[in-house]
This record gives C-alpha cells, structure tokens and sequence, in this order.
C-alpha cells in the first residue's frame, strides 16, 4: 500500500508519496480502505517533528478517515465487510488503509457522503468531549470559541447553537465573521481589532462567558481568565500561542473559575471509545437531521496533502480541508 510518509521533517515538502507496509487488523481492530482523511493542526504539528504518535502507532500523520470496512479482526461484531464508516485515529489516516480499533468506529452518517465523512470523527469527538463532556455547557450559558471559522469552531458554533446556549466567536477577517453568523453565532468577534473582554462582557450584562473552548494556550490565557463568568470553564485544547503564561490564582478564584486542559489524541483506547459511543448517541442524530452540517473548504487529492497543509498554516480555509482518494 502507499501512505503519505515523513522521511524527515520539515515544511509541506517534507510529505512524501510511498509505498508501505501493508497492514492487517488485530484482534478488536478493522481495517479500512481509505476514502478520505483530513488536515488537522496536529498533523502539521507532527511534520515539523512537534507532535510525534503514541507509541504503536504508525508513522504517518492522519487523525480521522473516512472509508469501506476491508476485513475485520477476530472478536469484532457489529459491523461487516463494505460498511461505509468513518474513524477517530491515533494516526495513520494519511495513506489507503488504517487500521482502527472496532470503538473508535463510526458509521458514516446518512445524508453525508463518504469523501465528506472524512472531516468529521475529530472535530465532533474533540467538540462533544470538551464542551459536553469536560465544560459542561448548558442551554441559555455563553459558550465563546476562539478560531470559530476552524474545523473545531464551525462544528462547535453549531453544537453549542443546538444545546440551546448562546454563542460567541473570535475571527480574524469579515468573512470568516460572516459565514460564523450563517452557522449560529450571536456575537462575533474580530481579535485583529477588538478586545474579546470587553465584548463578552458586553454581551452578557458584564458577566462574562460561561465557557470558553480555546486553541491559543499561553498568549491568550490571562484574558481568558478574565473573560470568565463566575463559575466559568476554560477549556484550553491547543497551544499555537505558546506553552507558557502566569495564572493569577487570585483572579482565578474570584470567579470560582476552573482551567482544563485536555487533548484527545494521547487518551487511552475505553476513553476513545466512550467519548465516539456519546458521539453516535448524542451527535449523529443531529448530524442525519441537518441540524449540524460539515463544514468543508476544500477538496484536495491524498497525494496534495503538502498543499493542504499550506492552506491550513496560511490561514486561508474556513472549516475542514480534505484529503481524497475518490
């Protein structure tokens, strides 16, 4: 088979089209032939040698896939040979086939094509398990993501719209304000230009929001903190702001706030498999009504995987980037 390998690290150029080992599932596993796969910021992460696999995982990036089940390893039920399905992934999504753990499978949901399916495993389980499961956002809180037009935020806009909270959003141009509001969002917010403080204060009688789902880390988190209604939930899940920052402790406790940080790739196998069961239960129905949409930008074939990564790193996308092999 041929995957989508990283020789050394480096800029886009550093993916490399090549044959590989071909693989066979193990017990409790499925093998897939691969439809579709995505770029993550974790999958430029690993190319620049930044964010490697969990041991035992193959060597190429590719956090989801979208596919046909090709054969299955011994114990496997509920699923057969040719299901459409589409997968959560340790890595690996980056070639022809994957094999996955039978938990972490999921069937592509009707009404969404295959090559579609691609792009959404990770950002539903990454949406479902830090606002659902960690943040517990409820109806009528102010929930805030910042990069709303990324893959995370538009599909956690539309989560957040459905579980009847109220939805804020940083951007950095109109446009991607603009498609935000299409998918939800109540207030909008430029960080080019404008102090998200101040603005969700604002919008909320000076309470603050309730929670926020942030991908900067470091750069952002005072303000964070001070963004935070009483009993707020910060939930970092990314660090493209830097690793470090100072907490005020005591600005922290006034609000009786709470700071998590929570990443899924690294989760043991049964966490995976909890946070897709809660996924199919609670998010797939939404998905076959058309209450929650993918959000695609484009389409690229497997082998341009280098320009997707260029597109993701220039900021130039609004929602999922695709890889297909269709």
């Amino acid at each position: 088979m041929h995957a989508m390998t990283l020789p050394s690290f480096g800029g886009p150029e550093a993916l490399v089209w090549a044959e590989v080992a071909d693989l066979q599932p193990g017990a409790g596993d499925v093998l897939i032939d691969v439809a579709a796969t995505s770029v993550n910021r974790a999958d430029t992460l690993q190319r620049q040698g930044l964010y490697p696999p969990p041991a035992g995982t193959v060597p190429y990036p590719g956090l989801e896939c979208s596919g046909r089940v090709a054969a299955l390893g011994d114990g496997v039920s509920g699923w057969r040979v040719g299901d459409e399905v589409c997968a959560l992934l340790a890595g690996g999504g980056y070639a022809e086939r994957v094999v996955v753990p039978a938990g972490q499978l999921l069937p592509v949901p009707s009404g969404v094509d295959v090559v579609t399916a691609g792009g959404l495993p990770e950002v539903a389980c990454t949406v479902w398990s830090n606002v659902v499961d960690v943040g517990r956002l409820r109806a009528g809180e102010l929930f805030c993501v910042h990069g709303g037009a990324s893959g995370v935020g538009t599909f956690a806009i539309q989560l957040a719209r459905e579980l009847g909270a109220r939805v804020a959003c940083t951007v950095g141009s109109p446009a991607k304000a603009e498609r935000c509001r299409e998918l939800g969002a109540e207030v909008v917010i430029s960080y080019r230009s404008e102090d998200f403080v101040e603005r969700l204060r604002a919008a909320s009688g000076g309470r603050g929001a309730d929670l926020i789902l942030d991908i900067i880390g470091g750069a952002y988190l005072a303000r964070n903190v001070a963004a935070l209604a009483p009993d707020g939930r910060l939930v970092i899940i990314g660090m493209q702001g830097g690793r470090r920052a100072e907490l005020d402790l005591s600005a922290l406790m006034g609000r009786r706030g709470a700071v998590y940080a929570t990443s899924l790739r690294y989760r043991p196998v049964a966490q995976k498999a909890a946070i897709v069961d809660g996924v199919r239960r609670e998010v797939w129905p939404l998905v076959q009504a058309g209450r929650i949409r993918p959000v695609i930008d484009r389409v690229l074939r497997l082998q341009e995987a280098g320009e997707g990564h260029r597109v993701m790193e220039a900021g130039e996308h609004v929602g999922k980037v695709l890889l297909s092999r269709c």
